[in-house]
């Protein structure tokens, strides 16, 4: 099969990979489109120490699985292969299992490839009426509705997000469902346009007044210096949502967090199901993130240098 491989150091094309081999309790999938996502592209300058087939991101046909009724099925897949048996995965949990593995992220091939292997209890079946072009974006848009699970938002609340691109479009979106009115902060005239025909009110950065008075800050700037942003806008006793990881930091005054009795969160994954809903019914437009479309032999040099950072999503295309 083809796939997009990381030794450690660079991404590569590998024409001839080996096809994966599915276990007991998992399916092989067949990938149709698979989406780039910020954290490939921290992975690929050293973030998590992971080496292999990059990947989170898909939506495939599932070709073989113990299971029948499984076969021909169009499906998207949670990232996190975890082990239903430790203290976490007792608790309800599993996406903090102490075993897990992550696709693509932690000791698990991706989907940058025409295959992947996940456990069947990690597949959900895509409706007839989400296509292949929506469908890829239900993992960054359950965790987007994540955020919807940790924090209270409603109508009263105000919210800024950090970031233009991918994943702070989408959390925008979701927040926005709740009748307040978010402000989408950013760096890029272009971007901010996406959002503001979705009727999301939009700022760049540089234009934005710094007042101490939002109730909730999300960063998903995808930078490091996102955290000092944000605890230059939350109110004391307000939160700020982590939607950001980075390869590296930087030196940081977390003096504010004790002193305003700020909290602190981190937000990863979230519900699938609830995603594909929003979806299905559409909620959501997300087709209009797509920025380009690159075949997988052609997307080696997409993760060179900042090829991609300036730029909405990516898809990679397995058309032979």
């Amino acid at each position: 099969m083809r796939a997009l491989v990381f030794d450690g150091t660079t991404v590569k094309y590998r024409g001839f990979q080996p096809d994966p081999v599915a276990g007991a309790g998992e399916a092989l999938v067949q990938v149709h489109l698979a989406g780039i996502c910020h954290t490939d592209l921290e992975i690929a300058q050293g973030y998590m120490g992971f080496t292999g087939i990059l990947g989170h991101e898909f939506v495939g046909t599932v070709r073989h699985c113990a299971d029948d009724k499984w076969l021909g099925q169009r499906v998207v897949g949670e990232i996190n292969c975890v082990c239903s048996k430790c203290d976490m995965c007792q608790q309800g949990l599993s996406t903090h299992c102490r075993q897990r593995r992550v696709l693509g992220i932690l000791n698990h091939d991706g989907a940058f490839a025409d295959y992947l292997v996940l456990p069947v209890r990690n597949l959900h079946v895509v409706p007839e009426n989400v296509r292949d072009e929506e469908a890829v974006f239900v993992e960054p848009l359950a965790a987007a509705v994540q955020v919807l699970r940790q924090v209270p938002v409603d109508r009263r609340s105000k919210v800024t997000i950090l970031g233009d691109g991918r994943l702070g479009q989408l959390v925008a979106q979701v927040l926005q469902r709740t009748g307040c009115q978010p402000l989408l902060v950013g760096r890029h005239t272009g971007k901010l346009a996406v959002a503001d025909r979705l009727g999301i009110r939009t700022i760049l950065d540089a234009e934005l007044t710094v007042r101490r008075d939002q109730d909730v800050v999300v960063d998903c700037t995808g930078r490091a210096a996102g955290l000092e942003r944000a605890l230059a806008l939350v109110r004391p006793r307000g939160t700020i949502v982590l939607k950001t990881t980075v390869a590296a930091g930087q030196p940081l005054n977390l003096a504010p967090l004790v002193i305003d009795e700020i909290t602190l969160l981190g937000s990863r994954c979230g519900p699938f199901r609830e995603a594909i809903g929003l979806l299905a019914q559409r909620q959501v437009d997300v087709t209009g993130l797509i920025a380009r479309r690159v075949r997988i032999d052609a997307a080696e040099g997409l993760f060179a240098g900042a090829a991609l950072r300036d730029t909405l999503k990516v898809i990679i295309t397995f058309d032979r």
